[in-house]
């Protein structure tokens, strides 16, 4: 079976996603998936030409068939989501979807309606097939989409007989997170050399230790505060974690970005030998 890697942050911007791309360009053998759906950026580094496009539907929101709609009122003062309006409409951004509507009216006017909360793709890239997704503005259960397409693209590895998965996490710790974490071989962490950096670090390896994932820590930006980069080393010294490696502040790496490339494949520099030690360290640990 394909071994999934996921690369994720407690906290946004602390470079995951320069990362999984340049491991997309490492990896041989492999599927590419961007979990992070509220915000997705790894295509911006993958170029993807989609091939397939599919809904994803998620929670409902009440209907009134106007046909049926005798006007009673019965539904307005039931919603506490004040949803209904006075004109027998659903306001559809105030529905919750609890039903109570639906169940209550007493003409059978209500019904419930399955959302369209956003998109999945497979696409094509430079670097071979790659999973990502679209949540819907205002749209909620990330954590549902994110589950479905770890799913395809894990039926995809199988299917090709891939080796790896590699998966661009979504930052924080929330649903999205756990979803992204669950079942994986390896969560890469990435943080940075600032109190926040580390305290938002330390909150999501909280959750990988709580589903029993194996963890590795690596420092980007470490040279920005030698001071803050040594409290993270203690932190994953006491924890047992292994830090295995430090990318010094480059600015090669925001040419790379802005070129829409890997930095493995924009140019030769520290920061590109680095990752490559990086990747052949996760390979050794799997």
């Amino acid at each position: 079976m394909a071994k999934q890697i996921v690369v994720i942050s407690g906290k946004g911007g602390t470079g995951k996603t320069v990362l999984t791309a340049s491991f997309a360009a490492l990896a041989k053998n492999k599927i590419m998936v961007d979990c992070d759906v509220d915000a997705a950026d790894l295509h911006l580094l993958l170029s993807p030409v989609v091939k397939t496009r599919h809904e994803f539907r998620s929670g409902r929101t009440a209907v009134i068939d106007m046909k049926k709609c005798q006007k009673c009122g019965t539904c307005l003062p039931i919603c506490r989501f004040e949803a209904v309006r006075p004109d027998f409409r659903i306001e559809h951004f105030s529905c919750e979807g609890c039903g109570l509507c639906f169940h209550i009216c007493p003409h059978g006017a209500i019904h419930m309606d399955e959302n369209v909360a956003g998109e999945w793709f497979v696409s094509d890239t430079k670097f071979g097939s790659f999973v990502h997704a679209k949540l819907g503005v205002a749209e909620e259960n990330s954590g549902k989409l994110v589950a479905k397409i770890r799913q395809i693209a894990k039926e995809l590895a199988e299917k090709q007989a891939l080796d790896y998965v590699i998966i661009d996490g979504p930052p924080g710790i929330g649903c999205p997170v756990i979803a992204s974490l669950s079942g994986v071989d390896c969560a890469l962490i990435v943080t940075e050399p600032t109190l926040s950096g580390l305290h938002d670090a330390g909150r999501v390896f909280e959750v990988a230790k709580h589903f029993n994932i194996p963890v590795k820590f690596v420092v980007n930006k470490y040279d920005l505060n030698p001071a803050m980069t040594e409290r993270i080393e203690e932190f994953c010294r006491t924890q047992g974690v292994p830090v295995i490696g430090k990318i010094a502040f480059d600015t090669t790496v925001v040419q790379a970005v802005v070129e829409g490339k890997s930095i493995v494949e924009y140019a030769k520099c520290p920061t590109e030998n680095e990752v490559r030690k990086i990747w052949e360290r996760i390979n050794r640990g799997l």
